[in-house]
């Protein structure tokens, strides 16, 4: 089908086909960085300092690589037509994402941090393997600007289900208010069979677009450091991806916090299970309005909306318990309308880049988009980390009760609050210096 725009109008079969791929990296973006933290701090009694080395470091892996698995994947769609192998090799991930949970009995503190941070490195770059391909899909498409927000408002909608049952599941499967070793490992176990299906369910979708409104395939680019450094000479990716990573770190940094703050401000381990679902739930009803938003005022101004009111929203967080339970869950809701728009638009603003450039480089681009989203998930739980350290947290193994200072529970209550709030604002000023936009409402037809 062909839009008013002179774009193909993809059919809703497959673009659902594509977007239920993103169930299964919906969890593993939302476990790993909802109770990992936690996990290590008090069931594996790893001090915060290194529970936050733990999760920073193997990143560096993916900074290095994802730009490589990249330029492969447009090796792949160069040679091939497609990008099919490494969706494949992807699918992987639900062992690696199981096996990072199953820390043997024995092993405490800087063992179990090893163990963890081993998996965590294997189970990155399998998700790399996946996510890098995955999203280089609507630059390998007959589209438009209006129709690649359409396609990631599907995988958006999708994702958000994902977050939302995995975040809901997780901390019930890991044993509630008493989480416990063998709780997690089932947890992961139980989740990560329904990763594999998803994402199988993913690559059918993936081929099933293709069939239908490929682009024409064109030669891949410059391999290596030059491949990436030419991507980040780019002035508006280099803009995009800048304001992402803040946006990032922002996300995962009030993940990390949700079972502190459940725990310790709130005094309920288990209002982790409802702050999620006041997180998540608005994110997904309120992703169509987001899309109409898009459509009539632009992404560019869209986006920055979104960014203001999540900041100010994080401010009310830092109050805690004096402003109630009710009011709090309220916010935390308002960050969830918020949060729709921070996963909605830049994704779609990426496709709208590449196509600019040239689509030659898009697994490049992507490589480099997916090691920032990693780059951010990990500086997330490490500030939040190092907001722990600094209040004088005391890590505990499962089952033990400790008393938390008072500056550590502070701690806990600014990290979940202030922190977020400033890198959020830091997150707008670098997003405004992205000038594309204007330019491809105007032009909206898709530059193949």
């Amino acid at each position: 089908m062909t839009g008013l725009d002179g774009d193909v109008t993809l059919r809703r079969g497959p673009l659902l086909g594509f977007a239920t791929g993103s169930l299964g990296m919906g969890v593993w973006l939302t476990v790993p960085g909802l109770l990992l933290l936690y996990f290590l701090t008090d069931v594996l009694a790893v001090a915060p300092w290194l529970a936050g080395l733990t999760l920073l470091l193997p990143k560096i892996a993916d900074v290095l690589l994802h730009p490589w698995i990249g330029h492969r994947s447009d090796v792949e769609q160069a040679r091939r037509g497609h990008r099919r192998r490494l969706l494949l090799a992807g699918c992987v991930l639900p062992a690696a994402f199981a096996a990072l949970f199953a820390v043997p009995g024995e092993l405490t503190g800087a063992g179990a941090a090893a163990w963890v941070a081993l998996l965590f490195i294997a189970g990155n770059l399998l998700f790399a393997a996946y996510q890098v391909p995955y999203l280089a899909t609507p630059a390998d498409l007959r589209i438009g600007y209006h129709e690649r927000t359409r396609l990631m408002a599907f995988r958006m909608m999708v994702l958000t289900v994902g977050i939302l049952l995995s975040g809901l599941m997780a901390p019930l499967l890991a044993g509630g208010d008493t989480p416990t070793r063998g709780g997690y490992l089932r947890m992961s176990v139980l989740l990560g069979a329904g990763m594999l299906v998803a994402m199988l369910v993913g690559v059918t979708g993936i081929d099933r677009l293709r069939r239908a409104a490929a682009a024409p395939a064109t030669a891949h680019g410059p391999a290596g450091w030059r491949a990436l450094a030419l991507s980040l000479r780019d002035r508006q990716f280099r803009w995009l991806v800048a304001a992402y990573l803040a946006m990032s770190t922002t996300t995962h940094l009030v993940l990390a916090g949700v079972p502190y703050y459940a725990r310790y401000e709130l005094g309920r381990p288990a209002l982790t299970t409802v702050l999620m679902a006041a997180f998540l739930a608005p994110a997904l009803l309120v992703t169509p309005a987001w899309l109409a938003v898009a459509r009539r005022i632009g992404k560019q101004r869209a986006l920055l909306a979104a960014q203001a009111t999540f900041a100010a929203g994080t401010l009310v967080l830092a109050v805690g318990r004096p402003v109630g339970l009710p009011v709090l869950t309220g916010v935390v809701a308002v960050l969830g309308v918020a949060f729709a728009a921070l996963q909605l638009l830049p994704f779609s603003m990426l496709p709208d880049v590449i196509c600019a450039a040239g689509t030659a480089r898009a697994g490049t681009y992507t490589g480099v988009w997916t090691a920032t989203d990693a780059t951010g998930g990990a500086l997330g739980p490490y500030a939040y980390a190092l907001c722990l350290t600094a209040g004088g947290f005391v890590a505990s193994a499962a089952g033990e009760t400790v008393t938390q200072s008072p500056a550590a529970l502070a701690a806990v209550r600014y990290g979940f609050g202030l922190l977020p709030a400033a890198v959020m604002l830091v997150a707008v000023l670098l997003q405004s210096r992205y000038t594309l936009d204007r330019v491809a409402r105007a032009d909206p037809a898709p530059d193949h």
